[in-house]
């Protein structure tokens, strides 16, 4: 490891300005229809490239939203360490920075964050996995802008561990970065493409984790600095990220934790809109929040067969279930594979970033508001529907406990959007206390609710006599399930709130 300052190292190490990317994923069959369909006038640029990422034995770089490696392309060796910053979806800006090197031994000094990140720990720097890329690139102009279009089809090893990727990112050079995604659907047109969420580093760290069936909800990392504009950018990006990664574990293995984990990113977005609406509501915010409740319902049959499978003892009832869910993931399959769900997953990613609700003038004043502001009195206004809501929930009808349901699903996700905003110890520790109260009382509902749905699915489903099948899904009384939601619904409202 050469951790000292080389002659002239300062200025052989160029820092980046962010680079702005949108990236894409296919299959390698549609990258040859795509390279076949005439979008790409001349000839690509081919090269070979091998990339080694480094880390320490504990990942402190990943940890700290960093990657290390050194690529080498034909004789030429280049060291690149990358910010990744908050996960984004789809479209990538962060700052690089970048030097020649002689061999594949990294060169840390102060031109770097990395001296500073892992102190006398950067000595423990060592390679962690390899990429191997086979690249074509092209430069394509784009209503008035210049765009790199890269490629890339490849694979990445950690061990004995290995997987293949096909993916294609579009580098703006110049110009606004409306027209990367106008090169996007042009090629979608052309070969399905889908929105890409994952880095070359983020594919080999997950060799070396347990292989997961879901990912749940990361952390929104917002900041005090923000506005609430920009938190509400964050917490689109970091909901599509969600659905995309258990889009794609849905697609290769039929996973049903992943197929509900897909549906909570889906509402956790939609929550979203209805949180920010001051904010976002305009035309097209609305049509997107549309298509989101679409997706929902067209993925809600397949959901609704896992969770009474959740339930069903062995026997015809079960097998029954099992041969409805198959043909229920068949039309999930055909939905997720559908152009509108593409489209709609760069339209959300663009519209987030550059739609007309950034310069509306009649939300100036709360969009340009502190994001943590903006949050306190979200929650506020959340927690007083449930409150008021929930009230009577023995007394209420069924309807009316379901949208008691529907407003605590949008305090949770409020809470989890918002509480990187509220970092006092104290903030956190009632965060804790606040979370599992929701929990409760929204476990409690989920379960009235699954009582109330139940029969609706079993019939159409053509299940013979619903009433002996419920006996056998939920053996207890509605009347326990009202009692427990009451009193769960007590211990929210008594539970102190965090972000004040």
């Amino acid at each position: 490891m050469n951790s000292k300052k080389a002659p002239g190292s300062i200025s052989s190490v160029v820092t980046m300005p962010d680079e702005v990317e949108l990236k894409l994923t296919l299959s390698p069959r549609h990258a040859d229809v795509l390279e076949s369909a005439g979008l790409m006038a001349r000839t690509p640029r081919k090269t070979r490239q091998r990339s080694i990422y480094f880390d320490t034995s504990d990942h402190r770089l990943l940890q700290a939203g960093l990657s290390l490696r050194i690529r080498r392309s034909g004789r030429k060796r280049v060291q690149t360490i990358k910010a990744g910053g908050a996960p984004a979806a789809g479209l990538f800006a962060r700052p690089e920075w970048e030097r020649a090197v002689a061999d594949d031994t990294p060169v840390i000094d102060d031109t770097t964050p990395i001296p500073a990140l892992l102190g006398d720990l950067a000595s423990g720097l060592a390679p962690v996995f390899k990429v191997n890329v086979e690249r074509r690139a092209w430069d394509i102009n784009e209503g008035g802008a210049v765009i790199e279009l890269v490629l890339d089809r490849g694979e990445v090893v950690a061990g004995d561990r290995r997987s293949s990727f096909c993916e294609a990112e579009l580098e703006l050079k110049s110009g606004e970065p409306a027209a990367l995604f106008a090169l996007a659907r042009k090629l979608d047109a052309a070969a399905p493409v889908r929105l890409g969420i994952q880095t070359k580093a983020e594919r080999g760290y997950a060799l070396l984790a347990p292989a997961v069936t879901a990912f749940k909800a990361e952390p929104v990392l917002l900041n005090h600095d923000m506005t609430a504009a920009r938190a509400f950018q964050h917490v689109v990006r970091a909901c599509l990220r969600q659905f995309r990664l258990n889009e794609d574990l849905f697609l290769t293995g039929h996973a049903p934790e992943a197929l509900h984990q897909a549906r909570v990113a889906l509402r956790r977005l939609r929550s979203a809109f209805s949180i920010f609406r001051a904010l976002v509501d305009d035309g097209v915010g609305a049509g997107l929040r549309d298509d989101l409740r679409w997706l929902a319902a067209e993925l809600g049959e397949a959901r609704g067969i896992d969770a009474l499978l959740e339930r069903a003892p062995s026997g015809a009832l079960r097998h029954h279930l099992e041969t409805a869910r198959q043909t229920a993931y068949v039309h999930v399959d055909a939905t997720l594979g559908s152009p509108r769900v593409r489209g709609l997953m760069l339209d959300l990613t663009q519209w987030s970033m550059s739609g007309a609700w950034l310069a509306a003038a009649a939300a100036a004043d709360v969009r340009d508001a502190p994001a943590r502001v903006f949050a306190g009195a979200a929650l506020d206004r959340l927690r007083r529907k449930v409150k008021k809501h929930g009230r009577n929930l023995a007394e209420a009808d069924d309807p009316a406990r379901h949208e008691v349901r529907k407003d605590a699903k949008k305090l949770r996700y409020a809470a989890e959007f918002f509480i990187a905003l509220f970092d006092r110890k104290r903030e956190r520790r009632r965060y804790r206390h606040f979370i599992a109260a929701l929990e409760g009382l929204q476990d409690e509902l989920g379960n009235l609710n699954d009582l109330v749905t139940a029969p609706a699915v079993l019939t159409g489903l053509g299940i013979g006599d619903p009433p002996d099948a419920m006996a056998l899904l939920f053996p207890g009384s509605k009347t326990k399930l009202l009692d427990a939601a009451g009193d769960a619904h007590a211990m929210l409202i008594d539970a102190a709130r965090f972000w004040r």
